[in-house]
């Protein structure tokens, strides 16, 4: 029987960061079967890529985004970027954050999925301290909890799937 070779590095990045836009996907799935509940009448990819089309609009993706790039050029964004920098932002940030899972999973004598529950966590409560900081988000004690408990929820579907995904990797690799 042949060993098994152990995870590299870069494999690790690599697994991380699909299984994120994987989790992204669940995350996303999540909030649009909420929406729908909520009586939401978009279809599916319109409401995934809602049209941006001035920074005002912007969520808080976008409006992270905006913020590095003008800090960093010291030239304004035109609002004719907003709506692509938000979804980049959006997809680019829970891909990031599963390689960074991945490089932490990865270094597990047996990662499991549902070592990406805590993952989901911690990605959940990031947004909650890092973003008021920015004056993006209102502090934590601000929201209700069930808007905290639904936000949650769909956090944990994030890190149970960009778990589950990079565990699977984990066994092809």
């Amino acid at each position: 029987m042949a060993k098994k070779r152990a995870l590299t590095p870069l494999g690790a990045v690599i697994g991380g960061f699909l299984a994120g836009a994987a989790g992204t996907v669940a995350l996303d799935v999540y909030g649009y079967l909420k929406y729908k509940r909520g009586g939401g009448t978009e279809a599916p990819l319109a409401w995934e890529f809602p049209k941006v089309e001035t920074w005002d609009q912007a969520p808080a993706p976008g409006q992270v985004a905006k913020r590095v790039v003008e800090g960093f050029t010291q030239h304004e964004l035109p609002d004719r970027y907003a709506n692509l920098f938000s979804n980049v932002m959006h997809w680019g940030y829970g891909s990031v954050n599963g390689a960074a899972y991945g490089i932490v999973a990865g270094s597990l004598r047996r990662p499991t999925p549902e070592t990406g529950l805590p993952f989901g966590v911690v990605v959940w409560l990031t947004g909650y301290v890092v973003l008021p900081l920015g004056g993006l988000y209102q502090p934590i004690w601000k929201y209700d909890i069930k808007t905290l408990a639904e936000d949650l929820g769909g956090h944990l579907c994030f890190g149970l799937t960009t778990g589950t995904v990079f565990w699977l990797y984990t066994k092809l690799a």
